[in-house]
């Protein structure tokens, strides 16, 4: 398992991440169904990307394209470990919600998530992916 291939009984089309680059570099990123992100671009025109990652919404300069920077679970385990991220507030006295890629998450947190059924079919399945992934080549993240 050189780490390319998820389980096919996953959705391929399956968004792990919603991102554009505007022209003049920035990214905008959607995490939820309803998070809308606009910037106005150096070019003076206005960029926005939605639907976390249920649904691709965009909108078009032909003239002044932006990149597509979304992930899905088909384009291999390898970059979908970069590009899922789970949301935390991680330990006491921290306030901020803070995004994390799987591949950076400690052991415990997926523990943690794995252990009380947390996301979606899909993500705990990444996250299963990732600790046979571990598992074959000896990853510990401490907390």
């Amino acid at each position: 398992m050189e780490g390319q291939e998820l389980n096919l009984e996953m959705n391929p089309d399956q968004l792990v991440l919603n991102r554009i680059r505007t022209p003049d570099g920035t990214i905008l990123t959607s995490k939820s169904r309803h998070d809308y992100q606009i910037h106005i671009d150096d070019n003076g025109l206005e960029y926005m990307v939605d639907g976390g990652l249920d649904y691709l919404r965009r909108n078009v300069h032909k003239d002044a394209p932006y990149e597509e920077l979304s992930v899905t679970l088909g384009d291999g385990f390898n970059k979908v470990r970069e590009a899922l991220e789970w949301g935390s507030f991680g330990k006491e006295g921290q306030h901020d919600l803070i995004y994390k890629p799987v591949c950076q998450m400690s052991n415990a947190h997926i523990d943690a998530i794995l252990d009380n059924n947390l996301g979606a079919d899909f993500v705990r399945g990444v996250l299963e992916h990732e600790w046979l992934y571990r598992e074959k080549n000896d990853i510990v993240i401490e907390d």
